[in-house]
C-alpha cells in the first residue's frame, strides 16, 4: 500500500459519527460578523470569487478539509481518504438577507443552516457568506463535523484564514493532487495487520511510561486513580429529567448574547477561581430561573453539565479531537450567586486535582479496541437510554486583539455546539478582543422559549457581577448610630431658653 494513503479515525472521532442520527447532528458551527466595507468588489457586491480563492489557497495547510470518509470492510471503522473530486463551490456558498436585514433574520437563517446535516459523501464542512445587511456588514456561517475537529484545534484553524492585519492579495496555494485511495481489499489487509501488531505496540509504549520500574508503577497508579474518578463522576448514572431534556427533533434555533470580559474577570478576582467558573455559575443561575419558571422544583434535582477540556499538548498540531469531558453538578438548589459560584469553584478545583480529564481521556483510549459495529450500536443505545448529563457548556478562549478575514475586521464570533439526544439547549462561548460572545442553540421543538433562557443568562451574569462588587462601608458610628461630630455637638449643654410669658 505504498502508493495509497488513508488515516484511521480515532475512537472519539468515530464516536461522533456513530451517535449522529436524523435529529442529533454532530457538527460544530459558528457565526462571524465583520465590520462594514470589507469583502466587497469594486461594484459594492460581496466578492464571493475572491473569498473562495482565498479559502482554497489555505487548504493545503489543513488537508482534512479535502478528505472524505471511507469504511474498512467487515469492521466498518471509518477512515479518511483524499477526495479526488473536491470542488470548492460545494463548500463555500452565498445567501442574502431579504426581510429584516438584521441580526433577527441572521439568527433565523443560522438556525435553518444548523438544522441541516452535512453530506457524508463530501468533505464534512461548509462556509456560508451572508450579505444583505442594512448596515453593509457581512457575516460568515461555518459548519464542520465534530469528527474532524475539536474546539481548541478549531481556534488554531482560524489562524489560516484570520490575521492580525488586513490583506487584499490572494496568493494561490500549491496545485491539489489527491493521493490514491486504497481498495477495499487493501484496507482490510492493512487493518488486519494493525490488529495483529497492536499488543506489541501497546507493550512498547508502556515501556516508555518511565525510565524506572518505580516510575512505571507510580504512573500506572496515577492513571488508574484518574480513571476511577472519571467513572465515579457520574458517567454511569442518569442525571435528572427536566424540561430542558425532552425528546428533540431536527430543527434548531440559535440566539446569542454578549458579556464583558473585564466584568467576568472582576468576578473571578473577587471570588477566586477562573473565568470558566464564572461561566458555569452564570449557567447555574439561568437554569435555576428557567426551571422555576416552568414550575420545576430544583432542590432535589441532579443537574449536570458536560464541559469539554482540552488534553492536547502545546506542541501537538494534529487535527482530530483531543478533548476529555468534565462532568459537573450545577448547584441550582442554592439561592445566591455567591453560594453557587463558590460551590462550582470548589468542584472544578477538585476535578483538576484528581485528574478527571486524564481519566476520561484514558477511558476513551481503553475503549478504542471496540469493533466499530459494536460501537455504533452501543452509542445509539446509550444516546436513547442514558443521560449522564443535561447540557453541554464549552468555553473557548480566543485572541484579545483585532483580527481580519482578508480586509474585513472581525467584530464578533458566536460559536455553536451540537445537541446530544434529549438535550434541548447547548451553550458555547468565545472570548475575543475584550468581549465574551455566547452562542445558545436549542431544539425548537422541545424548547419553544429560548429567548427567555437567554434573558435569564444575562440576568444571572449581572447578578454575579453585582455580588462581586465590594460593599460600600457605612460611616463610622459612635454611639446610637451618630457620627463623632454629631455626638460632640449633642454633648454640649443646650442654651437656656427665656422664661415663657403668659399667653404664649
Amino acid at each position: 500500500m505504498s502508493d495509497t494513503h488513508y488515516e484511521r479515525l480515532s475512537f472519539l472521532d468515530s464516536t461522533f459519527l456513530a451517535m449522529e442520527d436524523r435529529n442529533a447532528h454532530f457538527h460544530v458551527a459558528g457565526v462571524m460578523k465583520f465590520a462594514p466595507g470589507g469583502l466587497r468588489a469594486a461594484d459594492g457586491s460581496v466578492d464571493i470569487d475572491r473569498i473562495k480563492a482565498f479559502i482554497e489557497s489555505k487548504l493545503h495547510n489543513i488537508p482534512r478539509y479535502r478528505q472524505v470518509l471511507d469504511w474498512v470492510p467487515l469492521e466498518e471503522h471509518p477512515v479518511w481518504v483524499d477526495d479526488a473530486f473536491f470542488d470548492i463551490d460545494f463548500h463555500v456558498r452565498q445567501a442574502t438577507l431579504t426581510k429584516e436585514k438584521d441580526d433577527t433574520e441572521l439568527q433565523r437563517l443560522t438556525g435553518t443552516i444548523f438544522s441541516q446535516k452535512l453530506d457524508r459523501f463530501r468533505p464534512l464542512w461548509e462556509i456560508w457568506v451572508i450579505d444583505g445587511f442594512e448596515d453593509d456588514r457581512v457575516a460568515i456561517i461555518t459548519k464542520v463535523h465534530h469528527c474532524m475537529i475539536d474546539g481548541m484545534a478549531g481556534v488554531d484553524l482560524m489562524k489560516e484564514l484570520l490575521a492580525p492585519f488586513p490583506m487584499t492579495e490572494v496568493v494561490p496555494g500549491p496545485i491539489y493532487e489527491p493521493r490514491p485511495n486504497p481498495t477495499k481489499m487493501e484496507l482490510l489487509a492493512d487493518e488486519a495487520q494493525r490488529w495483529f501488531t497492536m499488543p506489541f505496540r501497546v507493550f512498547r509504549s508502556a515501556r516508555h511510561l518511565s525510565d524506572s520500574l518505580s516510575g512505571v508503577i507510580e504512573e500506572v497508579e496515577t492513571r488508574l486513580r484518574a480513571m476511577g474518578k472519571a467513572l465515579n463522576s457520574g458517567w454511569l448514572k442518569n442525571a435528572s429529567q427536566t424540561p430542558l431534556n425532552a425528546r428533540i427533533g431536527p430543527n434548531r434555533e440559535f440566539q446569542w448574547m454578549h458579556t464583558d470580559l473585564a466584568a467576568a474577570k472582576s468576578v473571578k478576582n473577587a471570588f477566586g477561581g477562573t473565568i470558566n467558573d464564572v461561566v458555569l455559575a452564570t449557567v447555574a443561575g439561568a437554569v435555576r430561573k428557567y426551571l422555576l419558571a416552568h414550575n420545576t422544583p430544583v432542590d432535589e434535582l441532579d443537574f449536570r453539565v458536560m464541559a469539554p477540556v482540552s488534553v492536547r499538548s502545546e506542541t501537538d498540531q494534529s487535527l482530530g479531537n483531543q478533548v476529555a469531558m468534565w462532568l459537573l453538578d450545577l448547584p441550582i438548589g442554592l439561592n445566591t450567586p455567591r453560594q453557587r459560584y463558590r460551590q462550582i469553584a470548589t468542584e472544578t478545583s477538585d476535578l483538576k486535582e484528581t485528574n478527571q480529564a486524564l481519566g476520561a481521556s484514558l477511558l476513551v483510549q481503553a475503549t478504542s479496541w471496540t469493533p466499530s459495529t459494536i460501537l455504533t450500536s452501543a452509542m445509539r443505545l446509550a444516546g436513547t437510554n442514558v443521560r449522564p448529563f443535561n447540557m453541554t457548556v464549552t468555553n473557548v478562549p480566543g485572541p484579545q486583539i483585532p483580527i481580519y478575514f482578508l480586509d474585513a475586521l472581525l467584530e464578533v464570533q458566536y460559536p455553536m455546539v451540537p445537541l446530544w439526544t434529549n438535550h434541548g439547549v447547548g451553550i458555547a462561548l468565545f472570548s475575543y478582543n475584550g468581549e465574551i460572545a455566547w452562542g445558545i442553540v436549542a431544539d425548537s421543538d422541545s424548547v419553544a422559549d429560548l429567548d427567555r433562557f437567554v434573558e435569564y443568562l444575562d440576568e444571572a451574569f449581572q447578578e454575579l457581577v453585582q455580588a462581586a462588587k465590594p460593599k460600600k462601608r457605612k460611616p463610622r458610628s459612635a454611639g446610637n448610630g451618630q457620627s463623632p461630630s454629631k455626638k460632640r455637638a449633642a454633648a454640649k449643654p443646650a442654651p437656656e431658653k427665656p422664661a415663657a410669658k403668659n399667653g404664649t
